[in-house]
């Protein structure tokens, strides 16, 4: 599962994958004609790894419906500056 968000606080979106990084690649070169693309939504600001994808889907499915403030929570425990955290996982930093 992972929330990516557009801008510090901007708005959030809430996705499963089993290949996060090809997701995140997705998402930044706007693939879709989605509502990520359309918003700007390119920066990964929380993700969670699954034992299955049952069980990510599951979770995603809960998240989706959190009021944005426990959203805004859970992303602050371990990211409180909201920085973009595929680069930890290897990509470029945004530009």
């Amino acid at each position: 599962m992972y929330i990516l968000a557009s801008g510090f606080n901007g708005t959030l979106y809430v996705g499963v994958t089993s290949n996060l990084i090809g997701r995140i690649l997705q998402h930044r070169d706007g693939v879709f004609d989605s509502f990520t693309k359309r918003h700007g939504i390119i920066r990964l600001v929380w993700f969670e790894m699954a034992d299955t994808m049952e069980a990510a889907i599951t979770t995603e499915k809960r998240l989706k419906k959190w009021q944005r403030d426990w959203k805004k929570n859970l992303i602050e425990r371990n990211n409180p500056y909201w920085e973009d955290l595929a680069v930890a996982l290897g990509l470029p930093p945004l530009s």
